[in-house]
């Protein structure tokens, strides 16, 4: 029953369709997986193939189409579920990594049958959202031509942006959207093991999840089972932490951390800007934040020194990424934990040790 009630705030909090199934799972990339099962299975039924039933030994080709610089776990998932990354059809992403729509409008008129599209609520690097609106509009499209059709959002980071509503603006048309998934570990700052994959469409959800055995106890009418909505048997009781978060934080709460953690990324931006040593090189939309350290030709040495030299005074924690082969800075503001005066001191301590490496 904890789960139950942890599960409908969720979905309350964020403003999904009241109707949509919720399993609780181990992280983002389970989460993904149970989304895209689910998706799986629907545009699979739609087609007059049950997958679940029949396997994918003569289905009808899936479709799957992702963006070029989406995250690894939703072509890991596509591994798991049988439908192979690379028959994976990329589109291509702007300079914030959000999906090209001319491109998505360009890819969807050259396929036919089921399709899934994969966008994000928060790209890893850059926090950008995809244009969740425009997307929906063009699946619309594609299925009135007669193609069964999904649309799955990796919110891992980002779509607890929904409950800001300073964040309307970008996350403006993700409710038309088939499925969503989510990992509370990061932004609600619950402990890890609390994914959670959300799904419009609960017939499919249950029918890619749920089994029966002859020595199962399982409920019986309206009784909710999780084992029906994720992909496991045994597991802990991951309502209980989050139902205790969302409890404590509240709808204000949970506000208020969104907005805290992207004006804390501000302030670093703003901070690392001023100082004339770097470039930041992202919009700064949400919470990421990345960082080109001004040093001359061998800058990838530099970043990855400098952020060692942070790590190791105890003051902050920096990690860096990759991107089009050069070596960034990137801050991710998500501890609860954090104020202004830490992200002050963050941001110091990288500008004092940033010329001493230098000299």
């Amino acid at each position: 029953m904890v789960e139950e009630v942890a599960a409908r705030w969720i979905v309350e909090l964020l403003g999904l369709p009241e109707t949509s199934s919720v399993g609780l799972v181990t992280g983002g990339q389970m989460a993904n997986f149970t989304c895209l099962a689910s998706a799986r299975d629907y545009v699979l039924r739609e087609a007059g193939w049950d997958v679940e039933f029949n396997g994918l030994q003569g289905a009808p080709t899936v479709n799957v189409i992702v963006k070029a610089d989406g995250h690894t776990t939703v072509l890991r998932s596509l591994r798991y579920l049988g439908l192979g990354t690379s028959t994976a059809i990329p589109v291509e992403c702007d300079a914030q990594a959000r999906m090209d729509v001319d491109a998505l409008e360009e890819v969807l008129a050259g396929v036919e049958g089921p399709t899934i599209i994969c966008v994000e609520a928060a790209q890893i690097n850059t926090g950008a959202f995809d244009d969740f609106g425009a997307v929906a509009d063009l699946a619309d499209a594609h299925r009135e031509r007669g193609h069964p059709t999904w649309v799955h959002v990796d919110g891992a980071i980002g779509l607890w942006a929904l409950a800001a509503r300073s964040m309307d603006s970008m996350t403006d048309g993700i409710d038309r959207l088939d499925s969503w998934s989510t990992d509370a570990h990061k932004l609600l700052n619950v402990g890890y093991d609390s994914g959670v994959a959300i799904v419009k469409h609960a017939a499919a959800h249950r029918s890619a999840m749920s089994t029966t055995a002859s020595y199962l106890v399982q409920s019986e009418g309206e009784t909710r089972d999780p084992m029906d909505w994720n992909p496991e048997f045994s597991r802990r009781a991951r309502g209980v932490p989050l139902y205790a978060t969302l409890r404590s934080l509240g709808r204000s709460g949970v506000e208020d951390l969104i907005n805290r953690t992207h004006r804390l990324a501000m302030l670093f931006a703003e901070r690392l800007q001023a100082s004339g040593q770097v470039e930041i090189i992202n919009d700064v939309v949400f919470n990421q934040v990345l960082v080109r350290w001004l040093v001359g030709s061998d800058a990838d040495t530099f970043t990855d020194r400098l952020m060692e030299c942070v790590r190791d005074t105890g003051e902050a924690y920096f990690s860096g990424t990759t991107v089009a082969g050069e070596r960034l800075m990137r801050i991710s503001v998500f501890d609860s934990a954090t104020d202004e005066d830490e992200a002050q001191r963050g941001a110091s301590v990288q500008l004092r040790r940033a010329p001493r490496l230098g000299e």
